[in-house]
């Protein structure tokens, strides 16, 4: 079976990895605005992880490939995904956030969303 037909969810995520999907980073002495990024960005990367199936980048080598989503919001107009690209050694963004290929990424960003603009944007 196909890992993205094995992760639909977070909780799918968390069986793949053997972890309990309601032990989630304890946020409460942060400023509530941070709360809600901070939650995401946990969910965000147990999600890569699992379906990345153990695959980890290697930052120093250059000829390997290293997919991620990024976005922009145009002035009143929501919230977009701006590309899925890939990244070298000198990427735009964190390792956590990486896909072993472009079809991970692409389903990352079309299954998990609200969660990308939860971590993403101030709402």
């Amino acid at each position: 079976m196909n890992i993205t037909e094995k992760i639909k969810t977070f909780e799918d995520a968390c069986q793949a990895l053997n972890l309990d999907p309601t032990h989630l980073p304890i946020v409460d002495l942060l400023p509530e605005r941070l709360r809600k990024s901070i939650i995401a960005f946990y969910k965000l990367t147990i999600i890569i992880e699992a379906l990345n199936e153990g695959w980890e980048p290697n930052w120093w080598d250059n000829n390997e490939r290293k997919f991620y989503n990024y976005f922009y919001c145009p002035s009143g107009s929501g919230f977009f995904c701006s590309c899925t690209g890939f990244a070298f050694t000198s990427a735009d963004v964190g390792s956590r956030l990486c896909f072993k290929s472009r079809n991970l990424a692409e389903y990352a960003l079309s299954q998990f969303k609200d969660l990308y603009e939860d971590y993403l944007l101030i709402k």
